[in-house]
Formats: structure tokens, sequence, C-alpha cells
């Protein structure tokens, strides 16, 4: 007999399995159908392991130069094997944590690939099943592209997932793409022993950033030993036995033991059969939605990678959260301004808001506040000194547009700058808010009242 559900999501990353769980706290029987391991992308190949590897791989660093601390160290070594085993348990254990959410909260995980018959039922293979949903939520999430003249062997032609599985430190890494996934896994085989060399099409590094940040993470990356190919093409590869030979334009060729190719995801869709319900894709493949997150089909919805809009776990999850109050007829509303963007480098980048690029494209007047971590007594303690804190404001008002930050602990002081966009706040509001002393956190004050041109410690 067909089972039958109130709602049924595909895929289990960030934005699926949240989808779920809020849905089964609505009170709708739900279903979960993943066609890999439970926590999709973001889990198993993409955030988390890569963040377990930059921290050992960051902790190595520290090691070799403990001596700036006044602290002597002899014969530190990287165990490459005992890093990924490290990696491999934290993502096994968080594994093992989104089964525990969907059994306390009632939610039937079925294992296999899931395709739509219709609006209503779906088909799971390999075991030639069906199930019944009055709603569906797509949450299928995007996968590594490929160079068609460099396919993935994730040997040593390798995408995201096979960096985070090299069973050695290569000699020489090239990574084709120097976005936030490129930069932050050549970082981890820089600091392990590898030469590392960037090949970028665009004319800097990280491009979605604000450009200061991105020339700041780019002078630091130059001191830490990466090399870059700016304004670069690959045109062209001849692998052999012994390595790996790429032509880049302008008339370059390089080399390497292993290419890591990380120019862009894309939405996955293939398996969910969506011709058969009428449903097309956009011209760039995601699945078009309206702002209720519906298809063409309305009880059929979409959320995360699989859709436009930033492919970031964190976006995923406001969207299965709010999909699920959807459904449920509550009207929840999601600010995509603060929806903060974070390079997990050393040191970290954190952005939210506006960039300098998109002022200038919206003729925006505003008044800038920069205050670098240098000065900073926290930053100076801890020898954390590199990069800023700046933010955008209105000229007029002094209503905050965006805050971009380039530090130690970026990714965790960002949260300030999102809640500022979140609820709309004034250069004002920071700058009488107390910030404990000495943190790093005074920066962002110190920032907002550069903006005002009252800055206390500048």
């Amino acid at each position: 007999m067909t089972e039958k559900f109130d709602v049924v999501v595909i895929g289990s990353g960030p934005g699926g399995y949240v989808a779920a769980i809020r849905a089964a706290q609505l009170g709708f029987k739900t279903a979960c159908v993943e066609k890999k391991d439970l926590g999709g992308t973001c889990l198993n190949v993409g955030c988390i392991p890569s963040k377990a590897l930059l921290h050992s791989s960051e902790k190595y660093a520290d090691c070799m130069q403990a001596a700036r601390y006044g602290i002597h160290m002899e014969n530190v070594r990287a165990d490459f094997a005992a890093m990924m085993a490290r990696k491999s348990a934290i993502v096994s254990s968080f594994r093992e944590g989104v089964g525990a959410l969907f059994k306390k909260n009632r939610i039937t995980h079925f294992s296999g690939v899931a395709s739509l018959l219709s609006p209503t039922s779906i088909a799971l293979s390999p075991q030639r099943q069906e199930i019944e949903a009055k709603y569906i939520i797509l949450a299928s999430g995007s996968e590594s592209t490929q160079l068609p003249f460099l396919p993935f062997d994730e040997k040593r032609i390798v995408s995201s997932t096979g960096a985070l599985s090299l069973g050695a430190v290569p000699k020489r890494l090239v990574v084709i793409g120097a976005g936030i996934i490129g930069v932050e896994l050549g970082s981890v085989y820089k600091r392990l022993g590898s030469d590392v060399l960037f090949v970028e099409f665009m004319e800097r590094i990280c491009p979605t950033l604000d450009t200061s940040l991105s020339n700041e993470l780019h002078a630091q990356l130059l001191k830490q030993g990466m090399r870059f190919h700016l304004s670069s093409k690959v045109t062209g590869a001849q692998i052999t036995q012994r390595e790996i030979s790429l032509t880049i334009s302008p008339d370059q060729t390089v080399t390497a033991d292993v290419v890591l190719v990380c120019i862009g995801r894309k939405a996955t869709t293939s398996a969910l059969n969506l011709d058969k319900v009428g449903i097309s894709l956009s011209s760039q493949g995601t699945i078009p939605i309206n702002g209720s997150f519906q298809t063409s089909q309305p009880n059929i919805y979409a959320i995360g990678d699989c859709v436009d809009g930033v492919m970031l776990a964190h976006k995923a999850e406001e969207e299965g959260v709010a999909v699920a109050e959807i459904i449920a007829g509550q009207n929840p509303r999601i600010s995509y301004a603060a929806i903060p963007s974070v390079v997990y480098t050393h040191p970290e980048v954190a952005s939210v808001g506006l960039t300098d690029a998109q002022i200038e494209q919206f003729s925006l007047d505003v008044k800038t506040g920069l205050f670098p971590f240098k000065i900073n007594s926290r930053a100076r303690c801890t020898g954390e000194e590199s990069g800023f804190v700046k933010l955008y404001a209105e000229k007029n008002t002094g209503k905050i547009l965006g805050v971009h930050i380039i530090g130690a602990h970026a990714s965790e002081l960002i949260a300030e700058g999102v809640l500022a966009i979140q609820k709309q706040l004034y250069l004002s509001d920071i700058i009488h808010t107390p910030h404990a002393h000495p943190t790093l956190s005074e920066a962002i004050k110190e920032a907002a009242l550069d903006a005002e041109r009252r800055a206390i410690h500048k």
C-alpha cells in the first residue's frame, strides 16, 4: 500500500532537513528522501569537513609560529591521516545527529533517489516504492561544475569533494578558481606543505566581496606563499602518469600533481523528473519559484541551492523554516540582504549588506567608516593584527548598509553586522552600544565612530 504524508522533502541538506523538522514541529506527517548521506553536501563533503581541515591545518601553522608568543616547540609535524580521521569522525557524529533529530520529530527517512510521478506522488529507487504527499519540498542541492576537457576523477582532477579526501598532501596543487571554496581549500594544503598556485579568470580573487576585502585577502595569502595567475583562463590539459600540464592563456603552462577545480556549482535536478509534472528549469538551470517558494505546481515548493540566489547553507536553512511555515498558513519573511558571506581563510573574511560595487551600481550617497585591527587592543595582545572593519551607511541618515570584516574571528564578529542589517539599525545604535574591553568587537564600534568622523582610537 502506498504510504501517504502531508509533507515530503526531497534532499536532507541544511535546507531539506531543517524544512522537515519545522514541518514536523508544525504538526505535519513528514518524510525526507535522501539519495546519499543524511546532511547533504554541506555536512558530508562541504562546510563541515572543510572547516575541520581548515582548523587542524591552522593549529599546525600556529605551532610552527609559536616562537612569536614566547613558546618554543620542537619536532612539530602534521599527521595528515589523523587530520582526515578527525574530520571524518566529526562528519559522522553530525550525520548521526541529523538522524536522531528525525527520530525525535517522528520524521520518516527514506534512503534512495526520488523522482516525481505526479504533483502528489513520488517514486523511490532502487526500492521501487511509491509515496504520496499533499505538499512536496524540493531541496536537491547543488554539485561542482567541471571543465569539459578536465573531468573529475576525484584523485588527481578533483572537485571540492575529492579535495576533502585526498590520500596524501600533494607536492604541487593548482587550484582553478580563486573564489571562496578555492582559497579555503588551497589554504589547507599550503599550510600542510603544498606549493599552491591559483588560476583565476577574474581580475581579483573572491570577486563577489567588497574590493577592499578582496585586495587585502589577496595580499595576506601572498604573504603566506600562495601564488596567483589572475585574469587567466585554463584552455587545455595534458595528463600523464607523472604530472598534469595545464595550458593557461595567455601563453603559459603550469604543472601539478593534483588539480582542484573550483569554478562554481550548479543545481542538482536531473533525477527529479521535473518534466513529468510540467516544471521547466530557468536558463541558469535552477527551479523557478515565486515569492512563496512555489513552483509552477502550487503544491510543489523549492528551496536552497536548486533555486536562484547565493548557494549558502544558512540561506537554505532560513528558506527551510520559511517554506514549512508558509505551508502551515503563516507569513514568514526572509531578509536576503542580511544573509552573511564568510571565507574561512586566515585571516577570516565576513561580509553582509552592500559592497562597494553595489553602492556604485545604485549611485548611493554613503559615508564610510574603517578601523584597522592593528590598533585594536585585543588584536595586539593576541598577535592577530591583520585586517580591518569597514562600514557603509547612508550619508544623510546613518542607516547601516554594509558591514565588511577581514581579520581574526570575522565569522563570529559579523553577527553584529547581520543584526544591524536585519533590524535596519543606524550608526548611532552601534556607537551607543557598550562593547566589552578589550575585545575585537570594539573595532566595529570604532568603525561606526569613524564613519561619523569621531573615532576615539584612530
